[in-house]
């Protein structure tokens, strides 16, 4: 694997973000990308949002008036993406996450913002790289799967109290 850029910008102020987020995201994104064998350098932009400016987005990209914890926007498909003509890196596309959601949902699964932030993180770089749970079956399984182990590499696996919603 080549070298792996991720952008990273707060555009809430509902939340401080903790001290070492910015580099479990850098390091979630690097340890999907090892698990998926991906061998190129990559481009991912990650932007932290509160509650209003995810559901507006929801809302206007998925049709969905809702609050949501992360949205993905896959630059790619079927393997081919955009290339940064400066870099050579391929742009895989933009991670958006609401930071008071992801709090919230740490509260409720009993763990840390960091794991849930880790977690939705490997989510969504999943989903960048092609992968899709809406229709359930063995695929939402297979993205379960690759989500806990990039989660136990990073030392923040599933806590006992943790459900699938």
């Amino acid at each position: 694997m080549e070298k792996i850029k991720v952008i990273i910008s707060n555009r809430q102020k509902q939340v401080k973000i903790p001290t070492g987020v910015r580099m479990l995201i850098r390091r979630c994104c690097h340890a999907v990308l090892q698990l998926e064998s991906f061998p190129d350098s990559a481009e991912i932009s990650v932007s932290f949002v509160d509650n209003e400016q995810i559901r507006e987005m929801n809302r206007q990209y998925r049709d969905k008036d809702a609050v949501t914890d992360v949205l993905s926007f896959p630059m790619g498909e079927n393997g081919h993406y955009d290339v940064n003509h400066e870099t050579g890196a391929k742009i895989l596309g933009d991670i958006v996450l609401s930071v008071p959601r992801a709090m919230e949902q740490a509260q409720l699964y009993g763990h840390s913002l960091e794991r849930e932030i880790g977690y939705l993180t490997a989510h969504s770089m999943l989903h960048l790289l092609g992968y899709d749970h809406e229709n359930g079956g063995l695929e939402r399984v297979r993205m379960r799967e690759k989500e806990e182990l990039v989660m136990s590499q990073l030392g923040l696996p599933a806590s006992s109290s943790y459900t699938d919603a």
